[in-house]
């Protein structure tokens, strides 16, 4: 019972372990972050003007990719007024997008407690807020970048990611991806720009991320309005669809329950099994020990009567036979000596 309900604890570690694992996605890991330094009174009107600011994002995130809002309820003053946007990876279906933005304001939420203005880039989504409008104005300053580790001077790498580069701006779009040879590259804008500052954010991301970024397997560059990176290997891009990493994970993740469950199921017959070997074995113990003993009785018994027939027997001969001679006697004494230890013998296995 105790190595049954030690199974089923196992069982389900296991499987809260599987899960939260598989409930991680790559989509929500943190890129940047950052925070204004002025506060406000947590019951003031632009408290509850950042609640519903942020709850509107997310609630605009399942329909849309981008959205942007000016939020003032009644009773705010002018200096009330917050202004907010949220902008997805180009990428994602509507509920990836929702999920997105969702962990993105609870984030903010304990990166930026009471202050006026945040900002948290996560993988697949952006969503900034503050008391000061942005929206619509072109920002190109860097505030991310990260290099890979160098792969030296590579003619041939260089070129793809070359390739690459000038594909991912060459166009005017707000999202676009794309790989040449083993280089695989992702470029954004947020929506709130023109075409043309779009363009103008990219180039000055794709200038920057060669200068930094020379000869490394890959690199990350985001600008304030727009990001680019590139990879050798695409391991950091993450540009999959979120469907497919779903629906993979849930296939590995039923494929181990259910080895889990077997092997578990496995254990617990193959321990009632030598439980009943056991119990099977004690008592064929015990039915051959008293086998063995009756046997033993009846055989002892049966030598019992024949020696007391062959002492009969010797007393008679002893009064008819009355001249035999000692040797004879002391010889017969002996037999009984030896049979009366084969008796002993018997009585002590009783």
């Amino acid at each position: 019972m105790f190595s049954e309900a030690c199974s089923v604890y196992f069982f389900l570690v296991i499987v809260s372990f599987l899960v939260s694992c598989s409930s991680s996605n790559s989509v929500d890991s943190v890129i940047y972050g950052g925070c204004s330094q002025t506060k406000y009174a947590p019951a003031s009107p632009y408290g509850s003007n950042v609640n519903s600011l942020l709850s509107s994002l997310v609630n605009s995130a399942a329909i849309s990719k981008f959205n942007n809002f000016k939020v003032s309820l009644p009773g705010s003053a002018p200096y009330d007024v917050v202004y907010g946007l949220f902008q997805c990876r180009g990428d994602l279906n509507p509920s990836g997008c929702r999920d997105c933005v969702s962990h993105s304001v609870s984030r903010l939420g304990n990166l930026c407690p009471g202050v006026t203005g945040g900002v948290l880039q996560l993988d697949g989504c952006l969503v900034k807020y503050d008391n000061v409008s942005f929206v619509g104005v072109e920002d190109k300053a860097v505030v991310f970048k990260k290099c890979g580790p160098s792969n030296g001077y590579d003619p041939e790498l260089s070129n793809h990611r070359d390739a690459v580069l000038g594909y991912l701006t060459g166009v005017g779009q707000y999202f676009r991806a794309g790989g040449s040879g083993k280089v695989q590259g992702v470029a954004q804008c947020v929506q709130d720009l023109s075409v043309t500052e779009c363009q103008d954010c990219l180039g000055d991301a794709t200038e920057s991320l060669r200068t930094e970024c020379e000869s490394a397997a890959w690199g990350d560059m985001f600008l304030a309005k727009c990001y680019v990176r590139y990879s050798d290997h695409a391991h950091h891009l993450r540009n999959n669809d979120p469907n497919e990493l779903t629906d993979k994970t849930l296939a590995i993740l039923i494929g181990l329950i259910t080895g889990v469950i077997l092997i578990i199921i496995l254990l617990s017959g193959f321990s009632r099994l030598c439980d009943d070997q056991k119990e099977h074995s004690a008592l064929a113990l015990l039915l051959n020990f008293k086998l063995c003993k009756i046997e033993i009785g009846v055989w002892c018994r049966q030598i019992y009567t024949l020696e007391q027939m062959k002492k009969v027997g010797a007393s008679r001969n002893n009064m008819v036979h009355n001249s035999s001679s000692r040797n004879n006697k002391s010889t017969t004494q002996a037999k009984q000596i030896s049979h009366y230890g084969i008796l002993f013998h018997c009585f002590w296995m009783l």
